[in-house]
């Protein structure tokens, strides 16, 4: 690994892709910021959430974020996070994505990105390292994508309730409720949604609450302390609803985190 290599250094090397390895700790936040390439962001260790004006995507251990060149983003950590950063220069292949998502990092991609990392800057045209640079483009285009956004809506009102809930995940709420915070119907605030989001608000919900609790975990909450937190009425439900939407109990997700 190439301690002594910058973001500048990668944003303006000399070819294509570049990949930066870099260490943040629990609780550092990182301000909205903008690079002139796409980059591929992604955590051995911990979990982040990026934020844009787009939402909010949590990239768990294992997982990466992809986002384009040129927008604006922030970067909250949670557990001590080894990050792995991937600069690829705007449509240099034409299936690059063209909006921000989260992708499941396999294990042969995880291997690659490491190794990136220790790939020079400069590296020769036509040799391995380009090769190795080249072969991660193509697993990026083809790993799955995961539903790891927390989208946010424009209309004022919507988004001001929505902003209510994130703050304050673990309170009962209904859309009838919420619909009269905002002096509307329910029907009418389900039909918002739909317009605004193309989710319902109880899918919205569920993983928002999913979402947030990520990081808790990352941080070593408890399971309990996490359902408590998030408004479900057991960790069994919690634990039912967590394997149902990432495929594993939040104690296996744990564990996988903290290996």
């Amino acid at each position: 690994m190439d301690t002594e290599r910058t973001f500048e250094d990668c944003h303006y090397s000399p070819r294509p892709v570049a990949a930066l390895a870099s260490d943040h700790p629990h609780g550092e936040h990182i301000p909205p910021h903008r690079h002139p390439r796409a980059q591929l962001i992604h955590t051995l260790t911990g979990v982040m959430t990026v934020i844009s004006d787009g939402g909010s995507w949590v990239v768990p251990t294992g997982r990466a974020v992809w986002m384009p060149a040129g927008i604006d983003h922030a970067i909250r950590i949670a557990g001590d996070v080894a990050m792995r950063t991937l600069f690829v220069e705007p449509a240099i292949r034409p299936n690059q994505p063209g909006n921000c998502e989260v992708i499941d990092v396999s294990p042969f991609l995880r291997e690659a990105i490491v190794a990136a990392t220790r790939i020079p800057l400069d590296y020769a045209v036509g040799g391995r390292d380009e090769r190795v640079m080249e072969l991660i483009l193509d697993e990026i285009e083809t790993a799955p994508r995961l539903e790891l956004h927390v989208p946010m809506p424009r209309d004022p009102r919507l988004a001001r309730l929505c902003e209510e809930v994130i703050a304050d995940p673990s309170r009962s709420m209904t859309l009838g409720g919420l619909a009269a915070g905002i002096h509307v119907s329910a029907r009418t605030l389900a039909r918002m949604f739909h317009r605004e989001l193309g989710i319902s608000f109880g899918e919205w919900l569920r993983r928002t609450r999913l979402l947030l609790s990520l990081p808790r975990l990352a941080a070593g909450a408890t399971v309990l302390e996490v359902a408590l937190e998030h408004g479900y009425d057991s960790p069994s439900a919690f634990a039912a609803m967590f394997r149902r939407t990432l495929g594993v109990a939040p104690t296996a997700y744990l564990a996988r985190d903290r290996a």
